[in-house]
């Protein structure tokens, strides 16, 4: 696990100092070309308009690829095929503590749904959208490094 990253630090947090972590699931759903998905976050929702990748809290009793499925049917109509756990990211939110536990996913059935009312957007790095939640920029980083040494070449 990676340091806490925390996201607009002059707020104050809610809960106060023991609070409790929120286990949220993410997808990076990727294409071959190395596109990779982001969605708005919906009206009413905290950091409404932020772009993110998608994805959503576990429940009881789910793991993070059972609560994955879940929240991706739920949320864009696709049923993935296989996720695979990636990295996970402690963030220290003003509204709540996540810890955010990111799944590349590369395969999945049916087309793209907003049923949230969400935007999507494919993007390829550096994106084009913005702004960006703060629990979405390491990833970026990390795509960016995967990237980066992927595509090094020896003499």
């Amino acid at each position: 696990m990676n340091t806490t990253l925390v996201a607009d630090g002059q707020q104050p947090r809610q809960g106060g100092a023991d609070r409790k972590v929120t286990d949220v699931a993410v997808g990076v759903l990727l294409l071959p070309d190395g596109s990779f998905l982001l969605t708005s976050r919906p009206k009413g929702k905290v950091y409404e308009g932020y772009w993110e990748f998608p994805g959503g809290k576990l429940e009881a009793g789910e793991t993070v690829e059972q609560a994955l499925r879940r929240e991706l049917c739920e949320e864009l109509g696709i049923t993935i095929c296989a996720a695979e756990l990636w990295k996970t990211q402690l963030v220290d939110y003003p509204h709540a503590l996540v810890r955010l536990h990111f799944c590349k996913v590369r395969q999945w059935d049916g087309a793209l749904q907003m049923r949230e009312a969400q935007s999507f957007a494919w993007q390829q790095l550096p994106v084009e959208v913005v702004p960006v939640l703060p629990g979405t920029v390491p990833v970026l980083s990390w795509l960016a490094e995967e990237r980066a040494f992927s595509g090094a070449t020896h003499a």
